[in-house]
């Protein structure tokens, strides 16, 4: 059966000049709605989590010889797309939590707008631009003294977060929404030449392959967790004044090492420099050009190191005013039209976000397909490679694959995915998590590490 995520597969994997023979060895099962939604996040998930998977095995076909098959089923799909809704950790009851202030609010226009404060500089920068108290109330009324438009592009003057609600047909109008429409949903390019080399060696699919994970809240760090997922080396470098979100930490960190390396003070930088020279993937998630003062830019790396993948992914693209605007999953919803049509479907006053963060979640698996398809082409024909994906391209993405009639759907709660999850001892205490959606017939998804904290290993590649 040609499931609407097969359908999607198939167009991604064309995308990415992936082999048609090896679209035979995938099977697609389920159908949207399964969320109260009329997007079809069932098929997004699917199909990117679909294609990692394949892309994987075509790594284990180079160094092997031997195919083996993909097996995607789409409640195990959701389940990977809201992985950090089901994640329960003994030692922290409450990590799913969002700051009080976030979400929309009606500016003096009449016009909606989002505050994203999850971040703690975030929901300070906003409190003092809005000179209000940290109450909702508070905040509501001082957004009535703006227009939302203004307000939108005075938070991104103060280099904040946020977004006023459009309509699809606004955004298709907008600038940046018009930019967006000009790329492709990811970019696979060299950008230097270095000799071919295997891709790893070991009894997994990604056995011996080396990631720097640069990332931090979702899309970033899910990239690294799926390459993690079938065997890679992922080792995550923080810091301590970069601020994080518990919960997202213990639900991305599956599968890691955690170092810490503060890449501003030169010692670190050079260390950084000695990680990177054994590394396959870097990968970062800082706004377009924001590295490169530090001397860590894609094609910096590449002479460092010939035969890098360096894997970039932004909020707004690299191209258009906004693509140096910082930004979220709720903020593409809201200004892209998603998150007005998901108001209007459910009969809300307002707009309403998604039940799952597909953008999110949907670059982040991206992010890691175009990874493996870089490596086999260098495994193939040598060279280093760039990979760009945005939040807003995939959202773009999303809202092409169409709708169902999916909002009188019932929601996929913990207690409808028993079979989906996993037990883990870890120092957070005893984890139940989403397990990896992807079945491969021969070198199975998991994770072979604990989470562990931030900055627990030291700055070295494990033996």
């Amino acid at each position: 059966m040609r499931t609407d995520g097969f359908v999607a597969l198939e167009d991604l994997w064309g995308r990415v000049g992936g082999d048609p023979a090896a679209l035979e060895r995938a099977t697609l099962t389920g159908v949207d709605p399964i969320l109260p939604t009329d997007f079809k996040i069932g098929a997004a998930a699917s199909a990117v989590i679909a294609a990692s998977a394949l892309a994987a095995t075509e790594i284990w076909r180079l160094r092997t010889g031997r195919g083996q098959s993909v097996a995607v089923d789409l409640r195990a799909a959701v389940a990977a797309f809201r992985s950090e809704r089901y994640l329960r950790a003994e030692s922290q009851p409450d990590l799913d939590r969002r700051d009080p202030l976030f979400g929309f609010y009606r500016a003096g226009d009449g016009r909606f707008i989002q505050i994203h404060s999850n971040l703690p500089h975030h929901r300070d920068g906003a409190l003092r631009l809005l000179g209000c108290e940290a109450t909702r109330d508070s905040v509501a009324a001082a957004v009535t003294r703006w227009t939302a438009a203004d307000l939108e592009n005075a938070f991104a003057a103060a280099g904040l977060p946020t977004g006023m609600v459009r309509s699809r047909a606004e955004w298709w109008a907008h600038p940046q929404g018009r930019a967006v429409a000009s790329l492709p949903l990811l970019e696979i390019v060299k950008i230097g030449e270095a000799p071919p080399e295997p891709a790893g060696a070991g009894p997994r699919a990604l056995s011996g392959l080396r990631v720097l994970d640069l990332t931090r809240v979702i899309a970033g760090p899910v990239c690294g967790r799926t390459l993690a997922s079938f065997g890679a080396d992922v080792l995550l470098v923080s810091a301590a004044h970069l601020p994080n979100l518990p919960g997202l930490v213990i639900d991305t960190g599956l599968g890691k090492l955690s170092t810490s390396l503060d890449v501003r003070q030169a010692g670190d930088a050079l260390r950084l420099r000695e990680l990177l020279r054994e590394a396959d993937v870097f990968c970062q998630s800082y706004r377009p050009g924001a590295l490169a003062h530090l001397g860590l830019a894609p094609e910096d790396l590449a002479r460092l190191r010939p035969g890098l993948v360096y894997v970039t992914l932004s909020a707004f693209g690299h191209q258009g005013p906004w693509r140096e605007r910082r930004g979220f999953e709720t903020i593409i919803q809201s200004v892209s039209g998603m998150a007005h049509e998901q108001g209007q479907a459910v009969g809300a006053e307002g707009p309403r976000h998604l039940p799952a963060q597909v953008v999110d979640h949907g670059t982040g698996y991206l992010a890691a397909l175009g990874a493996l398809v870089a490596l086999a082409r260098r495994a193939r024909e040598g060279g280093s490679y760039l990979v760009r994906v945005s939040l807003a391209q995939t959202g773009r993405w999303v809202d092409g694959l169409g709708r169902v009639d999916g909002r009188s759907a019932r929601d996929q709660t913990l207690e409808t995915i028993p079979d989906l999850l996993a037990d883990m001892d870890s120092p957070f205490g005893r984890l139940r998590h989403v397990v990896p959606a992807a079945r491969l017939s021969e070198t199975p998804a998991f994770w072979s590490r604990p989470v562990v904290p931030l900055g627990t290993h030291p700055p070295a590649w494990p033996a």
